[in-house]
């Protein structure tokens, strides 16, 4: 029989165009969006309207600060997004950014957590007295709050910060790629086809992604990532993972606090910042909280000496509330006015971290990471729920209000 060479042509283009799609899937990469929801990401610290989906994009409004962080961490990777600033004019500094190895909440009295952040940046360049740039739009790479890392280049004011070795990025309204290779502490920046910073030595060197809003509405689309292999971080050099907080706090509004007007003339909403006047009522949460854990930053203005109470439930025997003096080294917790020496608070106009856990009868307190000895608090006959409140007796700021409910 003679063979049908046309046929057998036709069957081996057949196979070869069957075989191509296998292979561009079997590249390694994986959704990091399913553009239609965001499903795979965690809402920080910005109101529920700050992050929404629409036309396969992930688009943020840039009010107020925060960041949409990953479900889950990540250690060696490339990721590829393409990003774009909408700002309210085409020459009006855009800002964002994308954190790597990032912890699940902010740091102390900030909106940004700790981490190592990619620029995502447009119409803004610094320089210093001498005229060198200091920072850029073009892709620079640098720790912030807490991390660490060593930049591939000096920079002209010892920072650690990479600047870019040149300009790829385009401008407003306009898109860019971004491709970030992460591997054992190491990362590089590519931007629109070329690679043009670098850090190295970073710690953490494992943590979460996230997408930042800071301003500024910007787009992000094509979110992709491939995992690399594990090279074994030590304990220290791994984000904190996530323990289930959740915000009390939008950065907009008193959204889920009882506020009724005469209160919102004297709470602000000043983006991360949540402040008092002292000259209004308390503020509490609406809703009724039992074993839970609760954070929240605070910090004295300087030249004041007004304390401020956080109490966390009302029965018979009066409240449960801890109460903080500025500049002073005692703090007082319970219904009888119970004094504790405390070491950690820091001076007034610093943030400090407070961290309250009650389970059952028993109540635990952390200042700035510290435990405070409360020689075995317990409370008996304590109501099984309360709402978190704010009692500043003068002028006080807050941030990063967070609860975490224990089962």
């Amino acid at each position: 029989m003679k063979p049908n060479h046309a046929f057998a042509g036709l069957l081996f283009v057949l196979a070869v165009a069957a075989l191509t799609p296998a292979a561009d899937k079997d590249d390694g990469f994986v959704p990091m969006f399913d553009g239609k929801t965001l499903k795979g990401w965690v809402n920080v610290n910005c109101a529920p309207e700050t992050f929404f989906v629409k036309d396969n994009e992930i688009i943020t409004t840039g009010k107020p600060t925060g960041y949409l962080r990953t479900e889950k961490q990540y250690e060696n990777f490339i990721a590829e997004f393409d990003w774009m600033h909408v700002p309210p004019k085409p020459d009006a500094v855009g800002n964002s950014g994308f954190f790597v190895w990032a912890d699940p909440i902010p740091a102390v009295g900030t909106g940004y957590t700790r981490g190592i952040e990619v620029q995502v940046l447009v119409n803004l360049e610094y320089k210093n007295k001498k005229g060198e740039i200091t920072a850029t739009s073009h892709g620079d790479l640098f720790s912030i709050h807490g991390a660490t890392c060593v930049p591939d280049r000096p920079h002209p004011e010892g920072w650690a910060r990479c600047l870019p070795s040149e300009n790829r990025a385009k401008g407003a309204g306009e898109w860019n790629h971004y491709v970030v290779e992460a591997n054992d502490g190491v990362i590089k920046l590519n931007v629109n086809g070329k690679v043009v910073s670098g850090v190295s030595k970073c710690s953490p060197r494992k943590g979460y992604l996230a997408l930042e809003s800071e301003g500024s509405e910007c787009h992000f689309r094509n979110l992709k990532i491939k995992e690399l292999p594990n090279t074994n971080p030590k304990k220290e050099e791994i984000a904190d993972e996530d323990q289930g907080f959740k915000s009390l706090y939008t950065g907009l509004d008193l959204s889920g606090w009882k506020a009724d007007d005469e209160a919102k003339k004297h709470w602000q909403a000043k983006d991360t910042v949540l402040h008092s006047d002292g000259q209004g009522k308390e503020l509490r949460t609406e809703k009724e909280y039992g074993d839970a854990e609760f954070v929240v930053d605070f910090r004295f203005p300087q030249n004041k000496d007004a304390p401020c109470s956080f109490a966390f439930r009302e029965w018979k025997g009066g409240d449960l509330k801890l109460t903080l003096t500025p500049g002073g080294r005692t703090t007082g917790f319970g219904t009888g006015g119970q004094l504790l020496t405390s070491e950690n608070l820091k001076p007034a106009g610093q943030w400090n971290r407070l961290q309250v856990t009650l389970k059952g009868q028993e109540v635990t307190l952390t200042i700035n990471r510290k435990p405070v000895s409360i020689s075995k608090a317990e409370f008996k006959d304590l109501p099984p729920k309360g709402a978190f409140r704010l009692l500043p007796e003068g002028e006080m700021d807050f941030a990063n209000l967070f609860v975490r409910e224990l089962k």
